[in-house]
C-alpha cells in the first residue's frame, strides 16, 4: 500500500485522481503529524506501507524567512521521519535548493546552494531522505500549478479578470510544471523503484519561461484582455530570494524510467481547459 502525505494539496490532488486501482491512503495534517514522531510511529505500525511518497511541504516561501522552525519542522524533520519509519519513500523537493546564478540546466550532480530558508529547509531534508530511507527517490520540480488550491495560473486568472493590466517580473527564468504531469512521473517511478537504491532526479515541464511568460500564456490561453508587463525583481521586492535561473536537466529521469514530458505551454492549456469545465 502507498501513503501519500500532503493528501490536500495540489500533487497530492492529481495523485488521487491518477492512482487508479492501486491500494493507497491519503492522508494530510489532520490525519497524520509528519513532523510528530509518536504519531508517525504509530501510522506505521497500523498500516503495511510499502512507499511513501511525501507531497507535504511548508511551502509559504516569503513567510518562511520569520518562521525557520515551522519551515524547518516539516520541510526536514518530517520527511526524516517518514523516511526512517515507511524505509521507501519517493519525496518531493524544489529547484529552490539551487542560488540560480548561472545560466545553464541545473544537473543532480550541481551543488546545492539554497538562498532562502525555504530552500534551505528542503536541502536540509533531502539530506536526510537519503541518509536515513532505505529506498529513496527525491524528485526536485518547479513552479508547481495544478486545477487545485492556490496557485500562480489560478492567481493570474482572477487578477486578470479584474483588471486591465498586471506587472509581473521577466529576470527569473523557471520551468512551469502542471502537478498532473509530476502525478504521472510520480506513479511511473513507484511502480519500477529498484530497492535499496537511492537517486535524485529533476522534473518540470520542457522548456523555459519567465514569470511574464507564463502570465502572459495563462491570459492568452484563458482569453483574457489584460495586459501584461514586464518589470525587473527590484520592482517587485519579496521577503525571501528567487533564484533568478532555475531551470533544470531532466536527462537523467527521462533515461532511467522513459518518461516522456510535455512542453509546459502545452500542459498550460490542458490544465486551463480542466479549470473551465
Amino acid at each position: 500500500m502507498y501513503a501519500i502525505t500532503g493528501a490536500d494539496g495540489q500533487l497530492g490532488n492529481c495523485l488521487r485522481d491518477r492512482i487508479g486501482d492501486v491500494p493507497a491512503i491519503f492522508v494530510d495534517v489532520n490525519e497524520l503529524n509528519i513532523t510528530n514522531p509518536a504519531a508517525v510511529k504509530k501510522f506505521f505500525a497500523k498500516h503495511k506501507i510499502n512507499l511513501v511518497i511525501n507531497c507535504a511541504a511548508y511551502t509559504a516561501v516569503d513567510n518562511a524567512e520569520d518562521d525557520f522552525l515551522g519551515a524547518y519542522n516539516v520541510n526536514h524533520s518530517g520527511a526524516e521521519l517518514l523516511a526512517r519509519y515507511g524505509r521507501r519513500i519517493i519525496h518531493i523537493s524544489t529547484d529552490y535548493v539551487f542560488d540560480g546564478r548561472t545560466n545553464s540546466p541545473y544537473t543532480e550532480k550541481n551543488p546545492a546552494n539554497p538562498v532562502s530558508v525555504y530552500g534551505k529547509t528542503k536541502w536540509l531534508g533531502e539530506q536526510s531522505v537519503m541518509e536515513v530511507a532505505q529506498t529513496a527517490a527525491i524528485i526536485r520540480t518547479s513552479a508547481l500549478y495544478s486545477e487545485y488550491g492556490n496557485n500562480f495560473v489560478k492567481t493570474m486568472r482572477r487578477l486578470g479578470a479584474n483588471n486591465p493590466e498586471l506587472k509581473v517580473v521577466n529576470d527569473q527564468i523557471t520551468s512551469p510544471t502542471y502537478a498532473g504531469d509530476l502525478a504521472d512521473a510520480i506513479l511511473r517511478i513507484a511502480a519500477q523503484m529498484k530497492n535499496d537504491s537511492r537517486e535524485i532526479y529533476h522534473f518540470s515541464n520542457e522548456d523555459t519561461a519567465s514569470w511574464h511568460d507564463f502570465a502572459t500564456a495563462i491570459m492568452e490561453i484563458s482569453n483574457l484582455k489584460c495586459k501584461v508587463l514586464p518589470i525587473p525583481s527590484s520592482e517587485y521586492p519579496q521577503k525571501a530570494i528567487r533564484p533568478p535561473y532555475s531551470v533544470m536537466d531532466k536527462s537523467k529521469i527521462k533515461s532511467h524510467y522513459g518518461i516522456v514530458i510535455p512542453h509546459w505551454r502545452d500542459s498550460l492549456i490542458k490544465c486551463i481547459n480542466t479549470m473551465n469545465k
